[in-house]
Parts: C-alpha cells; sequence; structure tokens
C-alpha cells in the first residue's frame, strides 16, 4: 500500500524558509541522501536515515512526516545552486540545461528513480524549470509548445538516467555486471541468426562500437525541436507583410514588432501620414 501523502505539509517542508526548521531538517535530508548514493531509492528508509544519524526512528518524525515527503525534499535539495543555461541561443542553453540534469542524475542516480506525477516541487525545482522555460522564450514556440518542448527534453534525460540507475540496482543486487551478464548469454545468441536484419547490422560492426545513448537521443530531440521553431519562424514571416508594399518582414526573435520591409518603406509611410495629416 502507497504511504499515504499530505501535499500541503510537503509544500510547507519544501518552502518553509523560517528560522529554526532548517538544521535539524536538513541533516536529515543530507543523511537521506547519502543513503540513497548509495543504496538507491529502493534501500532508503527512516530507519536507516536515524541510524545514519545516531538517533531513534521516531526522532525523525518529528520533522518530516514521512519518506515520500523525505524523498521530495532530498530532491529539491541535491537541485540547489545549479548554474545559469551557458551558451548563445536557444538551443546551446536548452542542451546546457539538459546536460546538468544529466550530470545531477549521474551523481545522484535515485532521482530518476522518483516516478509519478504528484511529487511537489521546491523552490530549488521550480527554479531549474523556470530557467528551461527562458531557453525557448522568444523563439516563436506557443506557450504550450514551450511547455512541451521543455518536458520532451526533461523525460528524456530521466528515461534515460533510468536505464543507468536500473543497471545500477541489478549490478549490486546479484554481484554480476552489465557486460558479464550478458556476455554469458550464449544460449540466447546462438538462436538469433534467423532474424537477417539483426544479424546483418551485428556481422558489419553496428553493436561493437554503439553511439552513445544520451548524446544521440538529445541531438535529435534538439534537432527536432529546431525544426519547429524554424516552422514557426516561416509562418510568421509569411503572415507579416508590409504595410507600405506588401512584401514579408522579418521580424525579430524579441524586442517589438516590424510593421515595414525596409527604411525606405518606413519613411514613404511616415511621408504619406504627414501628407494627409
Amino acid at each position: 500500500m502507497s504511504e499515504a501523502v499530505d501535499p500541503d505539509r510537503g509544500v510547507e517542508l519544501l518552502w518553509d524558509e523560517g528560522p529554526g526548521a532548517g538544521l535539524s531538517l536538513g541533516r536529515i535530508v543530507r543523511a537521506a541522501v547519502e543513503v540513497a548514493d548509495t543504496e538507491g531509492l529502493a534501500g532508503l528508509s527512516m530507519r536507516k536515515v536515524a541510524e545514519r544519524l545516531g538517533f531513534t526512528t521516531m526522532s525523525l518524525y518529528r520533522h518530516v512526516p514521512g519518506r515520500a515527503h523525505l524523498v521530495d525534499l532530498m530532491r529539491d535539495a541535491v537541485m540547489a545552486g545549479l548554474p545559469a543555461p551557458e551558451g548563445e541561443g536557444w538551443r546551446a542553453r536548452l542542451e546546457s540545461c539538459a546536460r546538468q540534469g544529466w550530470e545531477l542524475r549521474s551523481r545522484h542516480p535515485w532521482l530518476a528513480e522518483i516516478r509519478g506525477s504528484r511529487h511537489v516541487p521546491g523552490p530549488n525545482a521550480v527554479a531549474y524549470y523556470d530557467a528551461m522555460l527562458s531557453t525557448v522564450a522568444g523563439t516563436g514556440l506557443t506557450p504550450a509548445e514551450m511547455i512541451a518542448a521543455v518536458g520532451l527534453v526533461g523525460r528524456f534525460v530521466d528515461a534515460e538516467a533510468l536505464v543507468l540507475a536500473e543497471t545500477a540496482h541489478a549490478e549490486r543486487s546479484s554481484g554480476v555486471s552489465e557486460e558479464e551478464w550478458w556476455g554469458s548469454r550464449d544460449t540466447l545468441f546462438a538462436r538469433l541468426d534467423r532474424y537477417p536484419t539483426l544479424t546483418r547490422l551485428w556481422e558489419e560492426g553496428g553493436y561493437d562500437h554503439p553511439e552513445d545513448p544520451f548524446e544521440f537521443g538529445l541531438a535529435r530531440l534538439l534537432d527536432g525541436i529546431e525544426l519547429l521553431i524554424t516552422a514557426r519562424r516561416d509562418e510568421r514571416r509569411d503572415e507579416t507583410r508590409c504595410q507600405v508594399c506588401g512584401e514579408p518582414v522579418e521580424q525579430p526573435e524579441s524586442g517589438r514588432p516590424r510593421a515595414y520591409c525596409s527604411r525606405a518603406c518606413r519613411q514613404r509611410a511616415y511621408r504619406q501620414r504627414k501628407s494627409g495629416a
């Protein structure tokens, strides 16, 4: 049975900036992060956190209602201090955010194991999300498309990180590495020669030097978003016509929209208004 969670209590814990709430709660969260970093989210329990701190389990419940709230606090704690997006242009800045998320999950693989859509975000998580949204502001995407694009990249990072987390969990529990486990599957490989495409790719070395899943996937995602942004800019260019000559007007990525295709047309419009006054 899943743990009952009071989301309003979660908001209080995550966003409380008052004095006195931080030190003991901060120690609990830091200890919980250490446990999860070592044993994964499956190995996290209030009892283990209490033991690490040298307290009884019940003493923790005076500060945190339960494990679910603790996980939300842990997530927000490790997201503190993430740098602002770097690079010139939306693509470089969005890629910077994705790499920050990937590196964070490399240090804390359990982040990808947090499943479900009802986890209350804290201030650090919201700041990171807001920074991601800012990377596609002014690109011509609609508000809904901006949210969808950022969500797509975020889910991709989580999905790839979850594969690594599951692999690490399997290696910890079995004591056998991923490479050793698959290297022992001779009985399976002996049956695969009946599949022609798979066999051809194997024989041509397709599995000898595979593409990095994260690098390949991120590049393809950004390519797709770039195509959408280009399409939206083309639509805007087609829809905006010069008020004087009717030619398409190229619009800036930000700032005040242009009504004329050139300085000459703008001056012509000014003269027309002045003569008609």
